[in-house]
This record gives C-alpha cells, sequence and structure tokens, in this order.
C-alpha cells in the first residue's frame, strides 16, 4: 500500500533532486531508501524515479504520485495543527505558512528545516490548498504568515522582504524562437502558454507582460512542474517559470531558457505576517532569506527596510 513514508520521500527527491539527499532528509540511510522505493515500484508495478547522472528524474507514474504528496501532505500537517489545539497542549511556537507560488515549496522546506533546528521546540506546518487571496488567511487566524509575490500595504499586515528573482521563457532546444537573445511579448502571440492552473493575476508574465501588449495566446496547465518542463520539451508550447526553479533541466539541455524582454523578468517574493507580531517572525524571515542565498541561483536579496 502506498504510505505516508512513501509520499514524504517523493517529496524529498523532488526537492533536493538525489535519492541520496532525499534519505537523508527523511532520516534513512541510502540503503534502506533504496529498498523502499523498490518495494513501492513492486507493488504498484510501475517505475517511479529513474536513476541517471544528471540525478533523479521522475516517471509519469511518479509525477502522479508527487502530486498525491503536495495534496495529501499539507492536509495532514494541518490536520496535526487542529488535534494539538484539541487537546490543550499548544505548542511553544505554532508557525502555520501559507505560499502563494507552486515553486515555493522547493526552497521553503529545507528553510523550515533551518529554522527547526534553531528553534526545536517551534512546530511548523503548511496550510493546504489554494487560495484566491491568501492574506485574508492571517487576519482570519488560519495561517501566520503567507508567502506572498507582491507587497499590498493592508492594515493589520506587515512584510519581511525575501529576494528578486529571474522569470525566463522555456522553449524546446529546435524552436524557431531557439536564436533569438530574448523574447518579447508578440512571440507568445502564436505559441501554447503553458502555465500552473492560477488566476492571471498570479502569472507575472501574463499580468506584467502580455496583457499590456494585448496578447492573449492559448492556454494550458499543469500542476507540476516537471510535468510543464515535459510538455515543454514535447514542443506542446512555451512556458514562463523561475530561473532558480528549473536550472539543472536547463543545463542538461533539456530545455532552452530566455530572458524576457532585455532587460528580463523579474519577480519579488515576501513574507507577510500580522503587524503585532513582527517582532517575534523576526528571526524566521531571516532564516528565509539565509537559506535562499546559499541554495538559490541568481537571486537577489530585497533590502530590509
Amino acid at each position: 500500500m502506498i504510505e505516508l513514508r512513501h509520499l514524504k520521500f517523493l517529496a524529498a527527491v523532488r526537492e533536493t533532486g538525489s535519492l541520496t539527499a532525499a534519505a537523508a532528509r527523511v532520516n534513512l540511510t541510502q540503503s534502506a531508501a533504496s529498498h523502499m522505493l523498490a518495494a513501492l515500484e513492486h507493488y504498484l508495478d510501475v517505475r517511479l524515479v529513474e536513476r541517471g547522472r544528471g540525478g533523479a528524474r521522475f516517471t509519469p507514474a511518479g509525477e502522479r504520485l508527487l502530486l498525491l504528496a503536495e495534496r495529501v501532505l499539507p492536509e495532514m500537517e494541518a490536520a496535526r495543527a487542529d488535534l494539538r489545539q484539541l487537546s490543550n497542549e499548544p505548542p511553544a511556537e505554532l508557525l502555520r505558512i501559507a505560499v502563494e507560488c507552486h515553486t515555493c515549496f522547493e526552497w521553503l522546506m529545507p528553510a523550515m528545516d533551518a529554522y527547526r533546528e534553531l528553534r526545536p521546540e517551534a512546530e511548523l506546518d503548511l496550510v493546504g490548498g489554494f487560495h484566491a487571496e491568501p492574506l485574508t488567511l492571517l487576519p482570519e487566524n488560519r495561517a501566520d504568515c503567507v508567502i506572498v509575490s507582491e507587497n499590498r500595504k493592508q492594515s493589520g499586515i506587515a512584510y519581511f522582504p525575501l529576494f528578486r528573482y529571474e522569470m525566463v521563457a522555456l522553449l524546446p532546444g529546435d524552436h524557431a524562437l531557439a536564436k533569438r537573445s530574448y523574447l518579447n511579448a508578440e512571440d507568445f502571440a502564436q505559441q501554447t502558454l503553458i502555465t500552473y492552473p492560477v488566476p492571471d493575476r498570479m502569472l507575472d508574465l501574463v499580468r506584467r507582460v502580455l496583457k499590456p501588449a494585448g496578447i492573449d495566446p492559448p492556454r494550458r496547465t499543469a500542476e507540476l512542474t516537471i510535468a510543464i518542463l515535459q510538455l515543454v520539451a514535447s514542443r506542446r508550447g512555451l512556458a514562463c517559470l523561475p530561473h532558480w526553479a528549473v536550472e539543472s533541466y536547463i543545463e542538461r539541455g533539456y530545455v532552452l531558457a530566455k530572458p524576457i524582454g532585455r532587460k528580463g523578468l523579474w519577480g519579488e517574493l515576501y513574507m507577510a505576517i500580522r503587524s503585532r507580531e513582527k517582532n517575534t517572525r523576526a528571526i524566521f524571515a531571516q532564516t528565509l532569506r539565509q537559506t535562499v542565498r546559499t541554495a538559490l541561483p541568481g537571486i537577489k536579496l530585497i533590502d530590509a527596510d
């Protein structure tokens, strides 16, 4: 049967890109992790992860289980938090985190691990599900911090700046636009745009580049980053993702990356919290900044106020 430990290990493989690193993340020896994965693949009678020189790569079956992990693991964490509240034994520090972007988990999970080492008594949980207005989780006390892409002034909410990152256009290596030094809005007009299934206001390319130019290309959506990359590599369309999230695939020549505009398209991330808790959340924000500085290529920290 499929167990939580299987989903946690597969999620760790996605976050680290390595079976060895994933085993360490979930406190298993490499041998034990390999045996667990082999037993799961034998039970399902399908290969989940391909092992190669470029690291671990998920098969379509593995991607399907990753989608299950993305849904189940945050729900389990939320349930644990609810049960703790019902037991009337709250932890010394409870930090429930909601994210606005699909790719945030790749750097957020290591940052959470680093914070647990710093504050062993702290309980960190992920708020599951997609939230059209994630900032509303703060005044409703359904989350303690939210990772967002804009610093929108709102009463009762304060922000810690995190980092800037470049969004790049992704296309197959033999695409007609492959020789261009950068892409403009017009280059997307006749292309299918592959995105996450989120509102347009959460897509920097659409909101800041395509809509101002009056361009609305055909769309296709996928929930997993690897699924978007496979669609691009299969010549099903173009995509726009953070460079740090796809760097390993670009280096292997799986897809080709191009800047968007002469100066590139840059996004930003902030941590939103309740204003009255700004002092108590400062250490977690500092941990996030320190972690991404060493973990993510090409990002630029945003100067703190």
